[in-house]
C-alpha cells in the first residue's frame, strides 16, 4: 500500500530517477537523430553555444542525458526514448494518450471520437492539442451588450495544463496504462496512472506551493520545449482559466496508483 510505496521510492531517491535510468535493450539506432537535430537540440541549447562546444552528436545526447555511457556503450536513456525515440512505445507500452469523446454521460454511452496518441514527447503534446481543440465547442452568449461573447465550454488553457501535468507526472516504470482523456457531454476526465510522489501526498495535492517531481529530466525536456513556462504552477493557472470562463471548480480523486482530475463543462 501507501507506506510501502513511499518506502520503496524512498530508497530509490538514493538511486538516479527512472527518468534517467539506461534501457539496456535500447541502441543510440533506436533515436531518431534527424528530430534530435531538428527539433530537440536547438529547443534546449542556444545556437552559439552549439556552435563552439564541437561536440560529437553522443556527447550532445549525453549533455542533455539522452543517453548514457553503459558497458563502454552510449545506451539511451528513457528520457531519450520518450523525447526522440522512433518507437517509445516499443519500451513502453502505455507511453500514449487514449482520447474517448462519447455521446453521453458513461463509458458505456455510444463513443462518437477515439484515438490512441502516441509518438516521441513533442510530437504527441502537439497531437493531443490538436484533438482538443477540435473538439472544443464554443457556446454563444447573448449578453444585454451589443457583442455577444463566445465563450467556450471548458477554457483551452485548462485542458492543455491538467493534460501536460498528467504527462509529466505519470509513472513509466510498472504500468502499461495510457494517461486517459474521457470526454462526457458534462464533464472531462483526465487520468494519470501513478498516485502521488515526493513530498506531494493525498491530503496536500493540488496545493499551492507543494509540487515534487517523478520525472525531473522529463520536466525539463518539456520546458526547454515550450510546454511548460514555469514549474509548479499548471494546476493554479488552470483553477484561474476554468474561474473565468465561470466553469466548476476543479476536482481531483487521488490514489496510490493514479490520479484523476475532473474539469466539469460550463453550465
Amino acid at each position: 500500500g501507501e507506506v510501502e510505496r513511499r518506502l520503496t521510492e524512498k530508497r530509490r531517491a538514493k538511486e538516479a530517477p527512472f527518468d534517467i535510468h539506461c534501457l539496456t535493450l535500447a541502441t543510440v539506432d533506436d533515436l531518431d537523430l534527424d528530430l534530435f537535430r531538428r527539433s530537440y537540440l536547438p529547443a534546449s541549447v542556444a545556437s552559439d553555444v552549439i556552435e563552439q562546444n564541437q561536440r560529437t552528436e553522443e556527447e550532445q545526447l549525453a549533455s542533455l542525458r539522452l543517453v548514457s555511457r553503459h558497458s563502454g556503450q552510449w545506451t539511451p536513456t528513457v528520457l531519450g526514448v520518450l523525447t526522440v525515440g522512433k518507437d517509445p512505445l516499443g519500451f513502453f507500452p502505455g507511453a500514449y494518450i487514449q482520447f474517448l469523446r462519447l455521446a453521453g454521460l458513461d463509458l458505456s454511452d455510444p463513443v462518437k471520437d477515439a484515438a490512441d496518441i502516441s509518438g516521441p514527447l513533442h510530437e504527441m503534446l502537439r497531437r493531443v492539442e490538436e484533438k482538443l481543440k477540435a473538439h472544443l465547442g464554443t457556446a454563444r452568449e447573448f449578453a444585454s451588450t451589443p457583442v455577444d461573447i463566445a465563450r467556450p465550454d471548458y477554457p483551452m488553457v485548462a485542458l492543455q495544463q491538467i493534460v501536460r501535468n498528467a504527462i509529466l507526472h505519470r509513472t513509466y516504470e510498472g504500468t502499461h496504462a495510457p494517461v486517459r482523456i474521457y470526454w462526457f457531454l458534462d464533464r472531462i476526465e483526465i487520468h494519470s496512472p501513478g498516485g502521488p510522489f515526493g513530498q506531494v501526498t493525498k491530503t496536500n495535492f493540488g496545493n499551492p506551493g507543494i509540487t515534487d517531481y517523478r520525472n525531473p529530466h522529463l520536466a525539463e525536456a518539456m520546458k526547454n520545449l515550450g510546454y511548460v513556462q514555469k514549474f509548479g504552477v499548471g494546476i493554479e493557472l488552470a483553477r484561474k482559466e476554468l474561474a473565468k470562463n465561470q466553469n466548476p471548480l476543479l476536482e481531483f480523486q487521488v490514489e496510490d496508483s493514479r490520479v484523476l482530475a475532473l474539469i466539469r463543462r460550463r453550465r
